[in-house]
């Protein structure tokens, strides 16, 4: 394949004006079309004045793969303070083939994110696609594949172990745990109307042995150990950091917001439903009730609680003042519903952290942001999540102290959304619960990681700026994701010069480069003026 940049003679990448890249990653639609119309070939466009007039095209193949000044060497850091940014490779990077997905499209944005200063990249491993069809046998090929190529590049890797489905790309579990699944169907997430998520596993099911004889918690640790092995040559020098999936989307929640049917144009999120009514869950709470002395507590979920989409005020359970959270049997069923998610989140992460401590790779585990009525008394979206957190109690620190104990990092999602750019109507609060989660884990010495939720978020690059950078510091930022409106002109060149604000912020004065260091005498240029670089 071959992919041109038509660019600028100054190889700094953060004082360039990095033109719009255009790949195709699914539709050749007009926005985000190719403009080369030769077999396999992708073409780097810039738009800058400055660009277009010096009409040199740079072969990438011949150059180093970092900036580089002329005399003087730079002092700055890999990454912000002590920071890294990482970008997600997209979701279905590797087919359920096996296959890379996109591999000259995704070939090409590794080395544009190299030229930038980005530290690496995340690459999602579906156990859906590594232990398809049977038990027990694990095909690796496709992820081997992709790593190769991120290493070639000289990025580091962050792998995220997903233990769920996903539903946009479709990416379902594994066969033969489906099969299962259809002649015992408690062993997914179930609501009070009796519909199943059957994205992942009900966490009540973690020790039973449900899974042909084994628990999912041994399957889970089988998988882990199959990845180690395969993975050995990358662990610690190529791979820096690994997630450990916790629940639905991979994060340590129930998934209280699965079957909303809200208008898609709808910005206002419901309070959600509890996910207590798999067989499984309902002996739990039912032993629980009885151990307390309360059995007729342990009959179910609260009944007064409103459905996914309606308001707080619906229905009795939220209700700021005088619901039947602040009873005493609203605070045992909140006690044990994310008592439980605590004690699942305490056994994977503990699974990951064993596993993987001989190893140099960090372990990491990632937390909704469930920002939604933050500002009301209740904090519903939190409760159904799974978060006993409200205007009396924090649910957080708990979590924290969790993390901790497993020398765990925290991914917190939501790095880009501000209080100002929320519906009203929600009540919503992101930057506040933001600071909640922050304080906990500084309580406790958990190193946070950051994510954006929405490229498309007003304001997000300033939002992350002022989340992850001075007292806020944190160990990464990871910017969800690769893809063809990643590289679209309506956001690529945001992207470019955010990534330039960082290094900018990192430097003193006298590192950053001067106009006149940075010429086409510091690229390694062919004669040809027709030059372009290939993305094999």
């Amino acid at each position: 394949m071959e992919v041109s940049v038509i660019g600028s003679s100054q190889a700094q990448i953060w004082r360039t004006e990095l033109g719009y890249f255009r790949f195709c990653f699914g539709k050749n639609d007009e926005r985000n079309r190719i403009l080369s119309r030769k077999t396999n070939h992708v073409c780097f466009v810039c738009q800058s004045t400055r660009w277009r007039n010096s009409r040199l095209q740079l072969a990438v193949k011949a150059m180093k793969a970092e900036p580089v000044l002329a005399s003087k060497p730079s002092t700055r850091s890999k990454s912000l303070g002590s920071s890294r940014l990482f970008v997600g490779l997209p979701l279905d990077a590797v087919s359920d083939c096996n296959t890379i997905n996109h591999a000259r499209a995704i070939a090409a944005g590794l080395k544009a994110l190299k030229l930038l200063g980005v530290e690496g990249v995340e690459m999602p491993v579906w156990w859906g696609i590594v232990e398809k069809e049977v038990n027990g046998e694990y095909n690796w090929s496709g992820y081997l594949a992709l790593a190769e190529m991120v290493q070639k590049v000289g990025l580091k890797l962050h792998v995220s172990l997903c233990f769920h489905g996903s539903k946009l790309p479709k990416i379902p579990l594994p066969n033969w745990m489906t099969q299962i699944g259809e002649s015992q169907p408690d062993m997914f997430f179930t609501d009070r109307s009796g519909q199943r998520y059957k994205d992942c596993l009900s966490l009540a099911v973690d020790d039973l042995a449900i899974l042909n004889g084994k628990t999912p918690i041994q399957v889970y640790q089988e998988f882990c150990e199959s990845f180690k092995s395969t993975f050995s040559s990358f662990l610690g020098s190529t791979i820096t950091g690994i997630s450990m999936g916790l629940g639905p989307d991979g994060e340590l929640r129930y998934p209280s917001q699965s079957h909303r049917r809200q208008a898609k144009n709808s910005r206002i999120t419901g309070v959600g439903e509890f996910q207590c009514y798999d067989r499984n869950m309902l002996n739990l709470l039912k032993q629980h009730a009885e151990a307390t002395g309360n059995p007729l507590w342990g009959l179910g979920g609260p009944h007064d609680a409103p459905g996914y989409d309606q308001s707080p005020i619906s229905n009795n359970f939220f209700k700021d003042h005088g619901g039947s959270w602040e009873t005493p049997y609203g605070e045992f069923f909140l006690s044990w519903y994310s008592s439980q998610l605590i004690s699942h989140g305490n056994r994977l992460l503990s699974l990951a952290s064993s596993t993987f401590s001989d190893t140099a790779a960090s372990i990491y585990g990632k937390i909704p942001l469930m920002h939604s009525w933050n500002r009301t008394r209740s904090h519903p979206s939190e409760l159904t999540a799974g978060f006993y957190n409200t205007v009396n109690r924090d649910g957080y620190e708990a979590v924290a102290e969790m993390f901790a104990r497993n020398s765990c990092k925290m991914i917190l999602p939501g790095m880009d959304l501000s209080d100002e750019h929320q519906p009203h109507e929600s009540l919503s609060s992101p930057e506040s619960l933001i600071g909640q989660i922050r304080t906990g884990c500084r309580k406790h010495k958990v190193e946070v990681s950051g994510e954006n939720l929405d490229s498309r978020a007003p304001g997000g690059f300033e939002q992350i700026r002022k989340n992850v950078l001075g007292e806020n510091l944190v160990d990464s930022i990871t910017y969800q994701r690769m893809g063809a409106h990643f590289f679209s002109p309506e956001h690529f060149p945001s992207f470019t010069e955010f990534v330039r604000s960082l290094n900018q912020h990192k430097l003193h004065s006298d590192d950053l480069p001067q106009e006149e260091e940075v010429t086409s005498q510091n690229l390694n240029l062919t004669s040809d003026s027709s030059m372009h670089m290939q993305a094999a």
